[in-house]
């Protein structure tokens, strides 16, 4: 990951120099110059974003948040996992069972006290076997969880977190969600 300095031989925004340069014709490098030299560092998130949708509309719009999100990490004006409502982690886990079983550990309230015990949570919306969105603890925070089978007995579940305050609770509800993971699938296959 690239420092707060201008260090670009890394990753920044998790997207590396290889995808980068071939996603945009131009190296993390070449895009902090061009950003510091348009005083991004001055801009927010939209401004810097919309500055490259007018200037590299070749890139596409995918290109012109990912290179935004890596300009504000690399200038320490972004810290990991944050976003404009607040911080979000995911976490994310294959499982052995099926997507039918997954789903009934989130919604049936007998089976999730067995893996998350005593979190509140409202569902907003489901669709079986496919994803829940849930509001999480006194509702500030949202979940959503999206199924993804892999084969008949085996699927991938990924929990997004949002709406988290700071850093640290990011953090800590990255650690929390790698437990509770870990729990549900000791349950699962064992």
């Amino acid at each position: 990951m690239a420092t707060g300095k201008g260090d670009s031989g890394g990753k920044i925004a998790r997207i590396g120099r290889d995808a980068v340069r071939v996603g945009t014709g131009k190296t993390w490098s070449e895009w902090l110059r061009i950003l510091d030299r348009a005083g991004a560092s001055k801009m927010d998130h939209q401004e810097i974003a919309r500055y490259l949708a007018k200037k590299y509309q070749g890139i596409g719009m995918w290109w012109h948040q990912m290179v935004t999100v890596g300009y504000e990490q690399a200038r320490g004006l972004r810290e990991r996992h944050q976003r404009p409502d607040g911080y979000e982690i995911s976490s994310s886990r294959t499982l052995g069972a099926p997507a039918s079983t997954l789903f009934k550990a989130w919604k049936d309230p007998k089976a999730r006290l067995r893996w998350l015990p005593g979190e509140p949570i409202d569902i907003n919306k489901a669709t079986p076997n496919r994803s829940i969105r849930l509001a999480w603890g006194d509702g500030t925070t949202r979940l959503e969880v999206m199924l993804y089978p892999k084969g008949r007995d085996r699927c991938q579940m990924v929990v997004q977190h949002g709406r988290l305050k700071d850093a640290a609770t990011a953090r800590r509800m990255k650690t929390f969600w790698k437990q509770r993971l870990d729990q549900l699938q000791e349950i699962l296959e064992s």
